[in-house]
């Protein structure tokens, strides 16, 4: 079975060796680093742009219509895209060299349920920000251009996670298919005592010669009669009559 598992879940290659140039190239590869340095660009830029002092207020608050949660919002999504894309890049280099189908399934699962899951998490981050960045009256003392980076990054990040949603639900779609196709067109048990071929013999119905092996011809007088057979006597003497009535 685990020849026929060699080539599913976009492994083609299992127990390969690892070509830096073409992981690099790859399309998933590119949104990851994309999606990568898109995380970094809003958390970095909250933490940084994110908070104002008010000049009668000793406390920071969010730019973002003073709505903390908004700030804490967007940072931690982007915090946790940050570690995900790292986490999933280091997944794609190994899943190559991964021989177990069903280890490779439970990798793509995840990276197709997570990439879904954030392309929703990154639409609801665009909306809040740009509903509290609209709704803020006082806009004294906020950087602006990076509230606008922060908002159009946020909307950059929907397109490359659906586009990695996209990816990860075609390579499970095309593991499951190869897959499905390894088992049907999987060899014959040859440590079986009979051949495929061989069918039991009908005694309705006269076997293939083809397939039954033929006896020997040279052993085919053993059930021919004998040449000699010896001639019975009749009872009671050669001149006996039968008496007549």
């Amino acid at each position: 079975m685990e020849s026929s598992e060699t080539s599913v879940y976009g492994a083609a290659l299992a127990g390969g060796s690892f070509d830096f140039m073409k992981f690099i190239k790859q399309p998933q590869t590119v949104l990851r680093i994309l999606s990568w340095v898109f995380a970094i660009v809003v958390f970095a830029t909250i933490t940084a742009e994110g908070y104002v002092n008010p000049p009668d207020d000793f406390h920071v608050m969010c730019v973002f219509n003073k709505n903390d949660g908004a700030c804490h919002y967007g940072m931690g999504i982007g915090i946790i895209a940050f570690l995900a894309c790292v986490a999933f890049l280091m997944a794609d280099i190994y899943l190559p060299m991964m021989s177990n189908a069903q280890e490779r399934k439970h990798v793509v699962t995840a990276d197709l349920v997570f990439s879904g899951a954030w392309t929703f998490l990154w639409f609801v981050c665009f909306c809040l920000l740009a509903n509290q960045w609209a709704n803020t009256a006082d806009t004294k003392g906020i950087a602006t251009d990076a509230v606008h980076a922060i908002i159009a990054f946020s909307f950059f990040s929907i397109a490359t996670w659906g586009a990695l949603t996209y990816f990860a639900l075609m390579k499970f779609r095309q593991g499951v298919g190869e897959l499905a196709q390894n088992l049907a067109e999987s060899p014959p048990d040859h440590t079986s005592e009979y051949p495929t071929s061989y069918v039991p013999p009908d005694h309705n119905s006269s076997y293939p010669a083809s397939n039954y092996p033929s006896f020997p011809s040279s052993r085919s007088d053993i059930y021919q009669q004998p040449s000699f057979t010896p001639k019975q006597e009749p009872m009671g003497g050669s001149d006996y009559q039968p008496p007549a009535y």
